[in-house]
């Protein structure tokens, strides 16, 4: 296994991290046993870094990881994530209670806030009676030791968090089909910062490439996609560790195998990836280069998040999972191209001349419920 320094703290972390977010299940629980033989081969193989968050696998991951750690708790480091970041001090402090009895240990190793953006950073958790510094009472108190976040806001404001100077490490979304986190990225390792990565397989994305994705990898290489999705993400220097959400023990033992290869994929490798992704990037920028001048919609469509999933389907493919994204957070929150009332508000805004309405149409008819199963 390969070890990077995590930032400036001293510490060493495995170049391949345990991802409890896909545990395996049945019947709506954990497999405990299972997933712990799991989680205990990854350790034996020199993962050294765990991850979890309060709402895994249905409130109990982080039960079932703190199963695990006994016997392995002085080897390995812990760290997950309080979903609270807009909540007041005591009620923020509750649920970092409630995840230590989980994990029943006494203190954490990075403690994260989950998700968050600018807006509520700035707004929210600094508030005198916010969260932040909630935090920094309990890690005075030795609750834990490493402040840290979890990030899915636009890459100009990943440098803006890393700015601040508040936090230890970050982690954030980074692969073969998103690089546009590297920016930040490069920022945070610059302020001696950890860089955790999530998804780095495409959150499943790339485990059975379409063709569109083939036309993105060395067309000589006979590696497996997840592979080189993997190792494409350990080759920037400026990343501490890939996160992978693993389900069995096959993926535990084959991603510690390529996390344990010391080759970076080469130059001319990495410049066929590149460039491919340069050229997918172009053609997803024809249909919306998510300059948001066209937000706020008055009636709720978040227009360029729309026109990123269709992007997912469009430009890689991907069409079961471009509705699995429609269908869920987007249509549930009432900001999916359905909900366009056609007002013609948005496009005169917007800088591309993109016929807006008619492409939410496209959305909503190739990703919405109605859509034709293909």
């Amino acid at each position: 296994m390969q070890y990077r320094d995590f930032g400036n703290t001293g510490l060493k972390i495995s170049a391949l991290g345990f991802g409890s977010m896909r545990l395996p299940e049945k019947d709506g629980h954990v497999e405990q046993d299972k997933a712990i033989e799991m989680i205990h081969r990854a350790f034996e193989l020199g993962v050294n870094y765990i991850d979890s968050a309060y709402f895994y696998n249905h409130h109990e991951s982080e039960v079932v990881v703190g199963k695990a750690l006994k016997g392995w708790r002085d080897k390995v480091i812990v760290s997950t994530k309080n979903p609270d970041s807009s909540a007041d001090a005591d009620k923020w402090r509750s649920v970092l209670d409630e995840q230590m009895k989980k994990l029943d240990v006494d203190r954490i190793d990075v403690y994260n806030f989950h998700g968050i953006g600018w807006n509520v950073f700035e707004n929210e958790m600094t508030r005198p009676n916010g969260c932040l510094k909630a935090a920094r009472k309990a890690q005075d108190e030795g609750l834990f030791t490493y402040l840290s976040f979890s990030f899915h806001d636009t890459p100009e404001n990943l440098i803006k968090l890393v700015d601040t100077g508040e936090f230890t490490s970050v982690t954030c979304q980074y692969n073969l089909l998103d690089r546009a986190n590297e920016p930040g990225i490069a920022r945070a390792h610059e302020k001696g910062m950890g860089v955790m990565i999530m998804g780095p397989v495409g959150g499943g994305r790339l485990g059975k490439p379409t063709p569109e994705i083939q036309e993105m990898l060395p067309a000589a290489s006979s590696a497996s996609t997840p592979e080189l999705a993997l190792r494409f993400v350990l080759s920037n220097p400026n990343v501490t560790c890939a996160l992978s959400g693993m389900e069995n023990i096959q993926m535990v033992e084959e991603n510690c195998a390529t996390a344990s290869r010391e080759d970076p994929l080469s130059e001319a490798e990495l410049a066929t990836m590149a460039a491919a992704y340069e050229e997918k990037k172009k053609l997803a920028d024809l249909y919306c280069t998510g300059c948001r001048y066209c937000m706020p919609c008055p009636h709720g469509v978040e227009i360029p998040e729309n026109f990123s999933i269709m992007n997912t389907y469009r430009v890689y493919g991907l069409l079961d999972h471009a509705r699995n994204q429609y269908q869920g957070w987007l249509s549930e929150h009432q900001q999916s191209a359905a909900f366009c009332q056609e007002c013609g508000e948005c496009e005169p805004k917007c800088p591309q001349k993109i016929p807006i309405i008619q492409q939410l149409k496209e959305t909503e008819a190739a990703l919405g419920k109605g859509a034709k199963k293909d």
